[in-house]
């Protein structure tokens, strides 16, 4: 009897460890849709081939790839490691991903439902605390193959990140205005024709046969791993799973940084995004013009 006994508690203890000891990683791809943004930007003195070059530019620098490495209770997604290219391209670059939700590595806890990102915004480092926004998932019945996987459908609606400027959208025309309310058709103040929408439908696919709740960037909270995200410009694509890998992920949260909310670290953004955006507009500073 003490024998059986004996053998129940190594395999209740192999089974805990196990699921301790459980870690998934997969690549993502994430692209940006920078056509609605691009169509109405013209700078003054640029020829179309160098206009050209501009859009090429901004389109790869919305081209991501993203690593998620994962246990049954937190993550950490980071953006793959890439040769810095030399100069102010690099210092774009890193610019441009800090103002599009990227820029470090963002840990998220779904047991414990919070979330710490270390950000880096012209020279000063942040550390993003805060609690993870409810996803109220609705499942919509469907299902498609992803890489091997059974995927199903679900939906929600997500408030949208203030300093993520992949959420910029440009502002509806008001058919019903008459001509002396209407906008002008130049303008040197660049985000007078654009707006940050209060929230964005979500559509997520995920799969059941990989059983954690976990998904990319702040995604979680479905009954199985997220492998693609949808909200209307930006597609996250998981291109390879590796469960178990030999080499164990050190899945712990950022600590470096001023400690903020997201609020907080939002507000920071906005204001500095539209101290910036005076300059470009005054004497001396690059001329900017919406539409034709």
């Amino acid at each position: 009897m003490k024998k059986y006994l004996l053998l129940a508690v190594f395999v209740n203890v192999g089974i805990a460890s196990f699921a301790q000891e459980f870690q998934g990683m997969a690549v993502y791809e994430s692209k940006t849709s920078t056509s609605e943004l691009m169509g109405q930007v013209k700078i003054d003195g640029m020829t179309p081939d160098m206009q050209k070059m501009v859009e090429e530019r901004m389109r790869k620098m919305f081209e991501k790839t993203f690593i998620l490495n994962f246990d049954k209770t937190a993550s950490i997604y980071k953006e793959e490691e890439k040769l810095d290219a030399p100069g102010q391209e690099n210092q774009g670059r890193r610019f441009m991903s800090s103002m599009m939700g990227g820029g470090g590595t963002y840990y998220k806890n779904v047991k414990d439902k919070m979330f710490t990102v270390d950000r880096e915004f012209m020279g000063k480092e942040f550390l993003v605390k805060d609690s993870l926004p409810k996803m109220e998932w609705k499942m919509e019945g469907e299902s498609r193959q992803i890489g091997g996987y059974t995927c199903y459908k679900a939906t929600a609606v997500k408030p949208v990140s203030k300093s993520d400027i992949r959420n910029l959208r440009p502002k509806k025309k008001d058919e019903k205005a008459t001509e002396t309310e209407k906008p002008a058709a130049t303008s040197t103040n660049f985000m007078d024709q654009f707006e940050m929408p209060e929230e964005v439908l979500i559509t997520a696919w995920y799969a059941p046969e990989i059983p954690v709740s976990q998904g990319p960037e702040g995604y979680y909270g479905l009954p199985g791993l997220i492998l693609e995200v949808n909200d209307g410009k930006t597609v996250i694509l998981c291109s390879k799973v590796v469960l178990n890998p030999k080499e164990k992920a050190n899945i712990k949260a950022p600590t470096k940084g001023k400690v903020v909310t997201q609020a907080e670290y939002d507000k920071i953004m906005v204001e500095k995004m539209q101290e910036m955006q005076q300059m470009n507009s005054g004497p001396g500073g690059t001329t900017i013009r919406i539409g034709g």
